[in-house]
């Protein structure tokens, strides 16, 4: 079957359903061709918006958000604090404009199960606000951090960030040497 003959057999279908009611039968092919483009076109239409409206009813039942990825790739974050005194990962934010999000999510893990390690978040604004929270007990499997961006209380303005730096300090790690990693940076409406 080719596409008209699809279209055709389906908008038989419909107009056969919707003409039962009625005493005169009438299929498809009576109606002129602008007509039956139309009849295809509307019905068309209502489908794919259908499938739109029920998508998005859907996503916002299971608590789905919308996710600006600055950061897909695992980071890693490798201490070594003989002689530095901290290591860190930052992203160049461009001048992003994160006003209309509200919280920073990413997952983290630590190699040393046995270590105690503690992760400065901070972002910098175009003004040179700096803010920064502390993530605790990183854990040894893979977790998802979420900071919502209220809790990074001395940052203003949110519409020309200049960078996001993750930083493990000698003083917030246990031991002397390790690893953390990040993956899925990511900011959220």
């Amino acid at each position: 079957m080719d596409k008209k003959e699809i279209y055709e057999h389906l908008a038989n279908i419909y107009l056969d359903a919707s003409s039962k009611s009625s005493k005169k039968k009438r299929n498809l092919k009576s109606y002129p061709k602008p007509v039956r483009n139309f009849i295809l076109a509307a019905g068309l239409i209502v489908f794919v918006l259908g499938g739109i409206t029920y998508s998005n009813i859907n996503s916002r039942r299971s608590g789905a958000q919308i996710a600006l990825f600055l950061h897909q790739d695992a980071a890693k974050i490798n201490f070594n604090f003989d002689p530095a005194k901290k290591e860190t990962f930052s992203l160049d934010l461009k001048q992003l404009n994160l006003s209309k999000y509200n919280s920073l999510a990413f997952a983290v893990r630590k190699t040393n199960p046995k270590d105690i390690v503690s992760l400065k978040v901070e972002f910098i604004n175009r003004f040179d606000e700096k803010s920064e929270v502390y993530v605790k007990n990183i854990p040894g499997k893979w977790g998802d951090q979420r900071i919502n961006f209220s809790r990074f209380a001395k940052i203003n303005d949110w519409r020309q960030m200049k960078s996001l730096a993750f930083t493990i300090e000698e003083w917030n790690s246990r031991q002397k040497s390790g690893i953390v990693y990040l993956d899925n940076i990511r900011v959220l409406k």
